[in-house]
């Protein structure tokens, strides 16, 4: 297997980028999502956030009120680094897991690509973990505009959340293939698929040694 980590701000378009390695047989593991699953109820992560934040952050059904708490976390530095200290390392845990089981059950045969879909790898300081980081890039303004007209995002919030992220100078310092989303969508998959072929060349040098 071949680790490659995939990464960008918000707004920068990564997510669509791995939509595409997903369209040519990659495993792509999205970290958003695990994120989602460690603070579900029942879960040790929500039970702590609730002791830190209180119940307020809570809906009805007792889920996460996930728009309610990044009110506080992305304008609350010691809030962010809370959150962060009690969700992280269990993303981080789990995620490990669901690598190992697909390289155990050989759900990616050959030289294939496990492709991690993290928005925060740069913060969390995981680069080092993986044999490529892939970085999606795309300018300020056109990320934040994207992201007000389609998650109806208001900007405040949009460039808070910037503000918290690595620049793009952190990213390409780790990075191993950078890709530029300032055009269009036909643009993105092209460098998505050059990006492909050229970690399956790399995958598959690394398993001949």
């Amino acid at each position: 297997m071949y680790l490659v980590g995939l990464t960008g701000g918000i707004g920068s378009g990564k997510s669509t980028a791995a939509q595409r390695f997903a369209a040519h047989g990659c495993a792509v593991l999205d970290i958003d999502g695990v994120a989602r699953e460690v603070v579900q109820p029942g879960e040790p992560a929500l039970e702590e956030l609730v002791a830190r934040f209180g119940r307020d952050i809570l809906l009805a059904d007792g889920s996460l009120d996930r728009p309610k708490l990044a009110e506080v976390v992305f304008h609350d530095d010691d809030a962010r680094l809370d959150l962060e200290r009690i969700t992280h390392p269990r993303v981080a845990a789990r995620v490990a897991e669901r690598i190992q089981s697909l390289v155990q059950s050989q759900e990616v045969p050959g030289a294939q690509l496990i492709v991690v879909d993290h928005p925060l790898l740069v913060e969390t300081g995981q680069a080092v973990r993986f044999e490529a980081v892939v970085v999606v890039e795309a300018d300020i303004e056109s990320r934040v505009r994207r992201l007000v007209e389609s998650r109806g995002m208001p900007e405040e919030d949009v460039r808070a959340r910037l503000r918290i992220q690595s620049s793009d100078e952190e990213r390409r310092a780790v990075a191993t293939h950078v890709i530029d989303n300032n055009g269009d969508l036909a643009s993105l998959y092209t460098q998505v698929d050059e990006v492909h072929a050229d970690l399956l060349t790399r995958a598959r040098a690394t398993s001949a040694d």
